[in-house]
């Protein structure tokens, strides 16, 4: 038989309190998706909290599984990380393939917030 341990109330509180944070931000980052009008607009709301869920979500299961084993457990930040890592890179490509498509279609698109030639510094 294997033994189970319980939990004290505080920690389960704390994990609880950070699974449904986690959960907020993905809802926060599903609603901007939806409600915002534009592509550009919509990428943001995603990115940043369902990274920002993602780091909730694994220090809870930090906190819970490192309790239960009665060690620190600390492979779940190996998710967080990439993600941190590799989102801003996705999003970034995607804008870019998205302003690629816009102009290939003579549809109009933001002007260039610097151009490289001097104009931007008050010359």
């Amino acid at each position: 038989m294997t033994e189970t341990l319980e939990l004290p109330f505080w920690l389960e509180l704390v994990c609880a309190v950070l699974l449904l944070t986690g959960s907020l931000f993905a809802l926060i980052g599903a609603l901007g998706l939806v409600r915002l009008k534009d592509y550009f607009q919509r990428m943001h709301p995603p990115a940043l909290a369902s990274t920002i869920g993602a780091w909730c979500v694994a220090l809870a299961s930090i906190i819970y599984f490192s309790w239960l084993k009665e060690a620190p457990i600390l492979h779940a930040w190996l998710i967080p990380i990439l993600l941190s890592i590799t989102v801003p890179v996705t999003t970034l490509l995607l804008a870019r393939a998205a302003l690629f498509r816009k102009r290939m279609s003579k549809e109009p698109v933001p002007e260039e917030i610097s151009s490289g030639n001097g104009r931007d510094h008050g010359n």
